[in-house]
């Protein structure tokens, strides 16, 4: 298919949108406002020489797990997915923490009793994985293409993930590796829905695991770079657009935007009921970033948690509903919900010989960037890591305004384009069947505010890209220009 297309963003999305375009043919321009591509997946020495932080996501279950990032082989533009000896640890105050490995029998048979429930619960997403991230990380209103596998995920989705680990567990290490899982979704697991990333994550865990980009998570975006400028797309970097003249005569548009920022894009003479509908989206609970350059290991009081490439920093599952529950409603906790990437435990390249960059943010309110926010991250990883803050050779801290400065789609902190409750869970940014159309012609919308949501995936971009060739072969056909 011949043509010209614009994407206006250089994200994840943004960039799986501008390959997918260009391997269908078109001429494909990407406008990035940055100075280097990747969005939320960027990674700098910001802790000093030697030391590769990422800026944004860090780990990436849903990376290695991606349809599209298979069908593309970005390995052949040098992405290699590295795994830590242990997916991820829960530790809590008192008694063992929760281990989540690759291997669903072995995470079945260290939670003991639990060991059977855990196993009933993820092994028929497990089984039929291929099948289900396929239907998961897509429009959840279609027709399924893989009903079976939806079914059997979809029966274990609509719950509360209080609910569901309160029901099926007994133990607080099974409780709490299922609820830092849940909590993947940046809502209190009182919610509905919230069982469903709980589950998802963990037959994540088991089936391909949540592995780091070797070298950082730039090694995505670049590859998806190489993968377009291989099939004759190019990315323009510094280059902000604020009006859609820039980017015209192009017959395709398609905006790595979030709804506030599509809301300003000058030219753009959205339909009035569409602009009302945008205008009413919401931004959820935003998150406070710290990271640390250590001068050793993190000084775990046990030493397995030091294996995991993820450590859900949180304590039971009712501190974890407490914690949650207060930064929705605007309060910051005393004991925030802390996610930590210890990257190095797959790969080493992070960091100088004999010390280590710890990754970590805490969910706060919406816009919180009180600094009391980054000395209860210290506190949160002191209470599991007795002398960890004696280890801090280097420490950056960017809060809810900092992330937003260096990514305008991170709206007050917010790293998945929107919350994940209310209608918002099931349409993404309005409601109706088309998520991806604007009602301009032309101009699609393909940032993590449409389905499936966040995550560096890659399939929102996918999914409007394909939109947009579906619509323009019709209009070139409605034209009398064949079928494309």
């Amino acid at each position: 298919m011949e043509g010209t297309a614009a994407v206006v963003g250089a994200g994840p999305n943004g960039l799986a949108a501008a390959v997918v375009l260009a391997r269908a043919g078109l001429d494909v321009t990407v406008h990035e406002a940055a100075g280097t591509p990747g969005g939320a997946a960027r990674s700098a020495a910001v802790l000093g020489p030697g030391t590769v932080v990422d800026l944004g996501s860090a780990v990436h279950p849903f990376g290695v797990a991606s349809p599209l990032f298979s069908r593309l082989g970005l390995h052949r533009h040098g992405l290699e997915w590295l795994h830590p000896p242990v997916v991820a640890a829960h530790p809590l105050d008192d008694g063992p923490p929760g281990l989540l490995h690759r291997s669903l029998e072995r995470t079945a048979a260290e939670l003991g009793p639990d060991g059977r429930a855990w196993s009933a619960l993820h092994r028929g997403v497990v089984g039929r994985w291929e099948q289900t991230v396929e239907s998961a990380l897509g429009p959840l209103v279609r027709v399924p293409e893989h009903p079976a596998a939806l079914a059997s995920f979809g029966f274990r989705a609509p719950w509360p993930a209080a609910a569901t680990a309160r029901a099926l567990f007994r133990t607080e290490q099974a409780r709490g590796l299922f609820a830092g899982s849940a909590a993947h979704a940046v809502l209190p697991p009182r919610h509905v829905l919230t069982s469903a990333f709980g589950t998802l994550f963990g037959a994540a865990a088991h089936a391909t695991g949540w592995p780091v980009a070797r070298g950082g998570s730039q090694a995505i975006a670049d590859a998806l770079v190489a993968d377009l400028r291989e099939h004759g797309g190019r990315v323009l970097l510094d280059r902000p657009v604020t009006d859609l003249a820039q980017v015209r005569p192009a017959e395709l548009v398609l905006l790595d935007l979030t709804p506030r920022q599509v809301l300003g894009l000058g030219g753009l003479g959205l339909p009035p009921r569409y602009r009302r509908a945008l205008s009413r989206w919401r931004y959820g609970t935003a998150c406070y970033k710290v990271d640390l350059l250590l001068d050793g290991p993190v000084p775990w009081r046990d030493p397995r948690v030091a294996r995991a490439g993820t450590v859900h920093v949180g304590g039971t599952l009712a501190q974890i509903g407490a914690a949650e529950s207060q930064a929705r409603a605007g309060r910051l906790p005393e004991r925030p919900f802390v996610l930590v990437a210890q990257q190095g435990a797959a790969d080493p390249s992070r960091a100088p010989a004999g010390q280590q960059v710890l990754w970590a943010y805490a969910h706060v309110p919406h816009g919180c960037d009180d600094p009391r926010a980054g000395e209860r991250v210290l506190e949160q990883l002191e209470r599991f890591a007795p002398g960890v803050r004696d280890r801090v050779l280097a420490r950056v801290d960017t809060p809810p305004s900092g992330l937003q400065a260096w990514n305008a789609n991170l709206v007050g902190g917010d790293i998945g384009g929107g919350a994940l409750d209310g209608l918002q869970q099931v349409f993404r940014p309005v409601v109706r069947a088309d998520p991806y159309a604007t009602g301009v012609p032309g101009v699609f919308l393909c940032s993590s505010s449409t389905p499936p949501g966040g995550g560096v995936h890659g399939m929102a971009g996918y999914h409007a890209a394909r939109r947009a060739l579906t619509g323009l072969a019709r209009e070139r056909r409605r034209a009398g220009g064949g079928p494309g």
